[in-house]
């Protein structure tokens, strides 16, 4: 019975919406009356205003806002048709009062409103502009070009979210001339580090708080750069003269590189020193427990993988992962067993958690796989591997892999003789995307990357 009331009255409101409409039509035909109200435009006869000419714009604006009033509000626009509308003026001087107006405007807010804007409050916006727009902002004037150097623009910086991590690499053709690739342009920047050594073999192999540690390919000398703002230093020398192959591991005291950094080398051996930037000396803590089994059998191609002041190598024989806390000065050894048909592995990480990358090689199918190491049982569970229709390029093709980096956002380095290609692996989004080639600015060749680490792009963080 509700609902046979309610449609009676919805009935009821049609009919009486219909009669005032057909009594307002009956108005308009009314020649006494002094004025008409439009529900629509009127016809071309009576007036200009529905003359819709393609070069009058505004006539067309003033006709289309009539009907969207009386569309709209229901309180209907009234309007003589007798009475002429006003002169058009031409097109030129109707622009010229545009750009004029824009132009008064525009100084109104720059006296009124940007002469008060907060300096905290710009300093934060500017810290969040992607990096190539700051580093064009800084040509603007001198108090934007010193804001590397402003303490308060520094905490800024520290407070924005970083996304993913940024990659340095050295192409095999020219070794010391670094390429940087930022995954969320898809895009390469050729960076020139001046200061690092022309005669030397310098490679990247560690990263920190925005800071790369560089290591020269006899493992003497130690450089930490800033790769975006060119802050650089060479470490002093260490107190042990080792040559043999080397581990590299770097970690921040704090949240950034503003609290200093430490960065741990490893041999075989067991010898193994500490650097400390704040007190900028080599010092070595103690020796390696004899639960850790020696020599370590490292696997030098792996990068350290840091989370919070624990670095973790990959070992071999017995196969597992050896972690140093440099605060604590700790020593830990885990056997983990490997997956079978593994070659060319690496550690990762990702949001606190170890993973682990290689090459899964069965007869002649190839294919990248992730794992993710188990904390309750100390094994590797498989958690993704690459598209099927990638791997078949590799099928019967003898690969070899390279990880550049291992923090959250993987680069691989994948190649043969008929073959090299780079990719990135999203561990949060399960997600492969091929990268583009490296091409040297004015360039035709592709570069081929050697080695490369990954880093989180800062503009204050200095060596």
């Amino acid at each position: 019975m509700e609902g046979l009331a309610m449609l009676k009255y919805l009935i009821s409101q049609l009919h009486q919406l219909f009669h005032d409409s057909s009594s307002i039509l009956l108005q308009q035909q009314q020649p006494s009356l002094p004025t008409t109200i439009f529900l629509h435009p009127p016809p071309p006869t009576t007036t200009r205003w529905t003359s819709f000419d393609s070069e009058e714009d505004s006539s067309v604006d003033d006709c289309c806002d009539l009907v969207m009033a009386a569309g709209k509000s229901h309180s209907f626009r009234i309007s003589e048709p007798l009475k002429p509308p006003p002169a058009k003026k031409p097109r030129k001087d109707r622009s010229r009062g545009k750009s004029l107006g824009r132009s008064c405007s525009s100084e109104v807010m720059e006296q009124e409103i940007w002469k008060d804007f907060p300096e905290d409050l710009f300093e934060a916006v500017i810290a969040r502009l992607p990096i190539a727009a700051f580093f064009r902002f800084r040509s603007v004037c001198r108090q934007w070009d010193s804001l590397l150097a402003s303490q308060s623009f520094s905490q800024h910086c520290a407070q924005v979210p970083q996304e993913n991590p940024w990659f340095y690499t050295i192409t095999h053709e020219n070794v010391n001339s670094g390429a940087m690739y930022d995954p969320s342009l898809k895009k390469w920047h050729h960076p020139s580090i001046s200061p690092l050594p022309t005669k030397l073999i310098v490679l990247p192999v560690a990263s920190a708080g925005g800071l790369v540690c560089f290591l020269d390919i006899g493992h003497r000398n130690f450089y930490v750069c800033n790769p975006l703002t060119q802050s650089f230093k060479e470490l002093p020398a260490r107190s042990v003269k080792v040559w043999s192959r080397v581990a590299v591991g770097m970690t921040v005291n704090g949240n950034s590189a503003g609290s200093g950094y430490k960065i741990l080398w490893v041999g075989c051996n067991g010898e193994y020193e500490v650097y400390d930037s704040v007190k900028n000396s080599w010092n070595r803590p103690g020796n390696i427990p004899g639960s850790v089994k020696l020599p370590l059998s490292l696997n030098f191609r792996s990068q350290a993988v840091a989370i919070d002041s624990t670095l973790y190598f990959m070992r071999s024989d017995p196969e597992g992962v050896v972690s140093y806390d440099v605060a604590t000065r700790v020593w830990k050894q885990y056997i983990i067993p490997a997956p079978l048909h593994l070659t060319d592995h690496t550690l990762a990480e990702y949001d606190g958690q170890i993973m682990l990358v290689g090459l899964l090689t069965k007869n002649a199918a190839t294919c990248v796989c992730i794992w993710e190491l188990q904390k309750m049982t100390l094994l590797w569970k498989e958690v993704d591997r690459m598209p099927n229709i990638w791997c078949l390029d590799f099928y019967g093709k003898h690969v070899r892999m390279t990880c550049l980096g291992n923090k959250g956002l993987l680069m691989l380095s994948l190649r043969s003789k008929q073959m090299n290609r780079l990719v990135t692996y999203n561990i949060a989004r399960k997600e492969w995307l091929k990268v583009p080639g490296c091409v040297v600015p004015h360039g035709k060749k592709r570069q081929w990357i050697a080695c490369g680490t990954a880093f989180y792009p800062c503009l204050t963080a200095v060596a």
